[in-house]
């Protein structure tokens, strides 16, 4: 009989519980696809007595995370702690060094970490796999390494954080602020323990880092992620947007320009009638376009239970056929180091202005853009019953240093009254 693979699994939360049922849950359907059986011997958390609903009676528990990576018992370390660095990256590095195989769902550490993680493991011989931590269960690292390989990859975009999807999606169906929905969404359990790693977009930004290396060749590059979360996003900004055919994202872009590669996370607009403008709720989307296949839609549970242990047993099995591939889809001492090109690609923009109701304001506001290389498709003046008057433009497309330039001068003119807001039109 063939032997087992066996599971050393670390982090006993909502995702490892999961997978810990699939595994006996499932057993003869597993070992069936990936002919031998998928078991698991050992594992480790904070606490030995919470009930995780669950019976892990059969299984050796370690306190320790380390020595659970290092049992001779243990074929692949699954890493499911979180966290950037600390236990789960000291864990992940002993598991190597101990010969073993890894899968993870920790995006913040391959983030920060992953090339350094994939270059320890790959001089060793082996493999760290890491589809949950992108999407959920979304398979699009799969198909980004396999399924698109012939490809050069043009651009990958997508809605890669469900919570502020959740929040902006209940803003226009229910009229609520986002003050309000915040605090539904921390009540519901859907903010991670630091909510600005969702809504301040860092949680997403891990994502497209993870998805622009593999796409493009190149050394992970969190810190060149453009970032920006949804807390200035008002619920006119919602109205407006909705007026124009269009509705709003936390959208994720990375595609290459002729003066680097460009990764932003910044909420835009996005047509209404498109994919990304029909995505509803907590789900996640993620839109590759390569050159032979054209525009690829990928869309699905972006958390929970279910999926994400149903990511990490994609790995697991792929491990247990035999299937070996470099961590980022290519050997990782061939990545290259990506030149940043900060917003490159000139797009539209939609700004919401709040000015001063006196005459020549509209004029000297005409006049930074224009100095900006800024210019005017359409402006609109709303009603209003006090002394300021707010001002919605939508331009031309511009470069956003273009942007940023005229977003620094126009509180200078002495009309315009706290910050500007700028989002990105999407619209392709």
């Amino acid at each position: 009989m063939t032997s087992p693979l066996r599971l050393g699994i670390a982090g006993l939360g909502t995702v490892g519980a999961g997978v810990v049922k699939i595994v006996a849950g499932k057993a003869e359907l597993l070992s069936a696809r990936a002919g031998r059986p998928v078991v698991v011997t050992a594992v480790s958390a904070r606490s030995r007595d919470k009930d995780r609903g669950v019976d892990l009676s059969g299984y050796a528990w370690e306190d320790d995370p380390v020595a659970l990576a290092t049992r001779d018992d243990v074929d692949v370390f699954v890493e499911l702690m979180g966290g950037e660095a600390g236990a789960a990256k000291a864990a992940t590095e002993a598991a190597l060094q101990a010969g073993k195989d890894v899968v993870t769902a920790n995006k913040a550490m391959l983030a920060i970490h992953g090339q350094a993680l994939a270059e320890m493991a790959e001089a060793a011989g082996h493999v760290i796999r890491f589809e949950a931590a992108v999407a959920g269960g979304i398979p699009v690292v799969k198909g980004l390494t396999e399924g698109l390989a012939g490809n050069e990859i043009l651009r990958v975009m997508g809605v890669m954080n469900g919570t502020c999807n959740y929040i902006l999606t209940r803003m226009e169906a229910e009229g609520l602020g986002y003050n309000i929905l915040f605090e539904e969404a921390g009540k519901l359990g859907y903010l991670e323990a630091d909510p600005s790693l969702d809504v301040g977009g860092i949680d997403a930004g891990h994502k497209l880092a993870l998805l622009a290396s593999i796409a493009f060749g190149t050394k992970v590059d969190f810190e060149g992620v453009e970032l920006e979360g949804i807390d200035r996003v008002t619920l006119d900004d919602i109205r407006h947007a909705a007026d124009m055919g269009f509705r709003i994202k936390l959208l994720g872009v990375a595609q290459r320009s002729g003066r680097g590669l460009e990764q932003r996370m910044r909420p835009c607009l996005v047509p209404a009638t498109s994919p990304l403008g029909q995505l509803e709720g907590g789900t996640n989307m993620v839109v590759i376009e390569g050159d032979e296949v054209g525009q690829i839609v990928l869309r699905g549970a972006g958390a929970g239970e279910g999926p994400t242990a149903s990511a990490v047993l994609s790995d697991v099995m792929d491990i247990a056929r035999g299937d070996r591939i470099s961590t980022f889809g290519q050997p990782a001492t061939a990545l290259v180091t990506p030149i940043r090109a900060q917003s490159a690609v000139a797009a539209p923009y939609y700004l919401r202005l709040e000015l001063e109701d006196k005459p020549g304001a509209l004029a000297k506001v005409a006049s930074v853009l224009g100095d900006a290389g800024v210019s005017i498709d359409r402006m609109r003046q709303y009603g209003h019953e006090d002394a300021s008057a707010p001002v919605l433009i939508v331009t031309h497309k511009a470069a956003r240093n273009a942007i940023d330039a005229a977003l620094e001068a126009l509180p200078k003119t002495g009309v315009v009254l706290g910050d500007p807001v700028a989002l990105r039109i999407e619209a392709d």
